[in-house]
């Protein structure tokens, strides 16, 4: 499979499938899709941003060596909604490294308290910083301001994460 020309192909769940499909369970081509997430097209970088975070929740392992990549990329200006909203969603199914939680829960924070990100970024956020959060409680009062800054103006999806966050913290 020529893997640019698949992510290029079409921007459908039946591509996105079969390019998960693809990469399996092979490190190898995981690291070819996460190439061309850090593509400087930006074109090329949306479209490998959602079969990405499907291989990632299916192999979380596939992120071990990928972070500082990762939260490089997404200190760029200018990335388009999908980059960081599929960061952001397959960031809710690996356990975080260490050494990289703070700068994770520093961008986490910046999308969810940004009046222009949309709102799956934002959604995906707090469930990032909710589990963050299980580490970190000194950070709930912060999540709890932002999210009731918000949540008067906010659409269905932030709200049902609102609500998973308020529940995880207080169990």
């Amino acid at each position: 499979m020529n893997l640019r020309e698949a992510v290029l192909a079409r921007y459908s769940k039946e591509n996105c499938a079969a390019i998960v499909k693809w990469v399996g369970q092979s490190q190898q081509r995981f690291d070819q899709l996460f190439a061309l997430y850090l593509d400087e097209d930006s074109r090329v970088s949306q479209m490998a941003s959602w079969p990405l975070s499907y291989c990632v929740e299916n192999s979380p392992c596939f992120m071990n060596a990928k972070y500082p990549r990762l939260l490089a990329h997404l200190q760029k200006p200018g990335l388009h909604d999908s980059v960081k909203r599929n960061a952001a969603r397959l960031l809710q199914f690996v356990n975080i490294p260490e050494q990289y939680q703070g700068e994770v829960m520093n961008i986490c924070f910046q999308y969810v308290e940004s009046p222009t990100e949309t709102v799956g970024i934002k959604a995906f956020s707090l469930t990032v910083l909710s589990k963050l959060a299980k580490k970190y409680p000194d950070i709930i009062p912060e999540v709890v301001i932002l999210i009731e800054d918000q949540l008067p103006r906010q659409s269905p999806a932030f709200k049902v994460r609102a609500k998973a966050f308020f529940k995880s913290v207080r169990s």
